[in-house]
């Protein structure tokens, strides 16, 4: 399946309504939907009984819903679970706002295989195809992505490379620990720079690429209508699918079925344990930075543990 296409130069926002939903289309009711840190988010009703997802932003963080749309497009275009459909986007300059209108997903029950399924469905989007989302003139390039995006509100510098290694050192780790500086002494930052030029010690290069969401906590799972998981607000990149498995686990975890699961169709490696300490270390790199020193201690947790 190739990307789907979106217009994403409304501009207002009514303009987008009437021109998806037809001219007799009006809003008929607006419910805030709560959750999340970065983007204002409604439920959107119309008249012509249709319900929509709005998120909303300044104009100068369009660029937010720009590289969104990308990942949401690139998860759909694999066809292995559930993706919110894109219907549009743009800039409002009357009401200060850029905007993103996704499809409105109605939350039901989780069926009984729920995490059974969600298991199953994640390993397949990890075992698709996944060269055309790496964008690069060098035909040996295997992870990167398309554009450049973001990991919440953090810059995430997707720049193709060869190595996963390579990738996650100078596009995953050095940048977060660059951005982080102010919170280490001298002897922290010398562990860092260890960990760095160690990391073929404790990462591997993957049998294969996998499409990752990126982002995978539980607050960016859904279950929709069909009482299966759809994936939300993804921070799309090609790397290794144990990235996204590590992710699952850093706030809390899945239940243990879901990674059974999992493993029938994509087998997960027996190292997994360290690698999970590598990448959740980018994220609370990340969280370090977004949000301040309530992650500080977590951070050193790893350092001390391979240092």
């Amino acid at each position: 399946m190739s990307l789907e296409k979106a217009r994403q130069d409304y501009e207002s926002f009514s303009e987008a309504v009437k021109e998806i939903f037809g001219e007799r289309a009006e809003i008929t009711g607006q419910d805030y939907v709560y959750g999340g840190s970065i983007n204002d988010s409604r439920k959107i009703s119309l008249s012509t009984g249709d319900q929509i997802f709005a998120k909303t932003n300044t104009i100068e963080n369009q660029k937010f819903f720009e590289t969104e749309i990308t990942g949401l497009q690139a998860l759909r275009s694999v066809g292995e679970i559930g993706v919110p459909e894109i219907l549009g986007s743009g800039i409002d300059q009357e009401k200060g706002i850029s905007f993103l209108l996704l499809e409105y997903l109605e939350c039901s029950s989780k069926r009984k295989d729920y995490w059974t399924e969600f298991g199953h469905q994640l390993a397949n989007l990890h075992k698709a195809e996944c060269s055309r989302f790496v964008k690069s003139d060098n035909e040996n390039d295997r992870y990167g992505f398309l554009e450049d995006n973001f990991i919440g509100a953090g810059p995430q510098n997707n720049t193709p490379k060869e190595s996963w290694i390579d990738f996650y050192r100078e596009c995953r780790l050095l940048p977060q620990m660059k951005a982080a500086e102010n919170y280490f002494d001298p002897d922290t930052m010398r562990k860092l720079d260890c960990l760095l030029e160690r990391l073929e010690s404790y990462l591997e290069e993957p049998d294969f690429p996998s499409i990752l969401h990126g982002d995978l906590w539980g607050g960016n799972v859904m279950c929709g209508s069909d009482g299966k998981a759809w994936l939300i607000d993804p921070a799309a990149y090609v790397g290794d699918f144990e990235a996204d498995l590590a992710m699952t686990q850093l706030f809390g975890s899945f239940p243990e079925e879901f990674y059974s699961a999992y493993n029938e169709i994509n087998p997960i490696s027996a190292d997994y344990p360290q690698k999970r300490d590598f990448y959740q270390l980018y994220h609370l790199l990340n969280h370090l930075n977004l949000f301040g020193r309530s992650y500080f201690g977590n951070v050193i947790r790893i350092i001390r543990k391979y240092v």
